[in-house]
């Protein structure tokens, strides 16, 4: 089975041009499967049938995985018969009308302006790492993008006179984006004065450099949102994530339509976007709970 595995990530990433972590998390999800079905007794996956499927799903759950988790792995296992029935692997594809799992919609955690202004204003813009920090993250809450972009730009892809930044989201598909002013000072601030001291030698592309002058990772920007997260003192739980969601959420609370959201966001269906909506609904009701005197 793990040979079919290997053809069908094949397939998505020549035909459909997904993105690394996706096809990892479609590996993922059917490696998983398949070594379930292997401990059934199922060698040959031709053999297998919705009961299977239905009975993996619920050692999931045993297991004690979100709904959401279901519901993804639901997902990947339906694309991987469809591929098998479409290259003739199997006769009928026994994931044709499953239902996932209903998936509760959590509300995305948002700060304040002023709880962004205190995460913005940690960094000690003295030292080198500082304007880095201080620059990433401006350029995080002026843009919305992900932290797999921030650390994936390099420095072709930051235009400060004209004032936008490129960046290639999932599917590697390219979007532009604005900068406000102050992203651009604390950019051109790190540009000037940070990074020639964080640079090592040799030619490095990436605009944000760790202290071994190469490009910081992931990982590496998790910690320092982690690191300023606590000297600002929130009650919140702030993720790299947390700057994208308020970035959406004060936009529309300032009278962006959805539609260019979306565009900034880079999310291909607009009922993505649309749970800022939600958000916005939400925060309404408590500055109106807390304001009117008949509330």
């Amino acid at each position: 089975m793990n040979e079919l595995i290997t053809q069908f990530i094949h397939y998505l990433t020549v035909e459909r041009g997904l993105a690394k972590n996706t096809l990892e998390s479609y590996r993922r999800d059917l490696i998983s499967y398949c070594a379930y079905l292997e401990r059934e007794g199922f060698k040959d996956i031709s053999e297998t049938s919705r009961t299977q499927i239905m009975g993996y799903l619920l050692y999931l759950q045993e297991q004690g995985r979100a709904t959401a988790t279901l519901s993804r792995n639901l997902a990947s296992i339906r694309a991987f018969y469809q591929f098998l029935l479409r290259e003739k692997f199997i006769d009928k594809d026994p994931s044709v009308n499953l239902e996932s799992p209903k998936i509760e919609k959590k509300l995305p955690q948002v700060l304040s302006v002023a709880e962004v202004e205190m995460l913005l204003n940690g960094p000690d813009t003295r030292f080198p790492s500082g304007m880095r920090d201080k620059a990433m993250l401006e350029l995080l809450y002026a843009t919305g993008i992900r932290v797999s972009e921030l650390v994936s730009l390099n420095l072709s892809d930051v235009n400060l006179n004209m004032g936008f930044i490129k960046c290639f989201g999932k599917g590697s598909k390219e979007r532009i984006i604005p900068l406000g002013r102050l992203a651009i000072v604390n950019v051109q601030t790190y540009l000037e004065r940070g990074r020639p001291f964080l640079k090592k030698r040799g030619q490095e592309e990436a605009l944000f450099l760790n202290h071994h002058g190469r490009r910081l990772s992931r990982q590496g920007f998790w910690k320092i949102i982690k690191k300023y997260a606590q000297l600002a003192n929130s009650h919140k739980e702030i993720t790299p994530h947390t700057l994208r969601h308020s970035f959406a959420t004060h936009l529309l609370e300032n009278g962006a339509d959805l539609r260019s959201v979306q565009e900034m966001l880079g999310h291909a269906d607009i009922s993505t976007t649309q749970i800022y909506t939600h958000v916005t609904r939400s925060r309404l009701k408590e500055v109106y709970a807390k304001a009117h005197p008949r509330a």
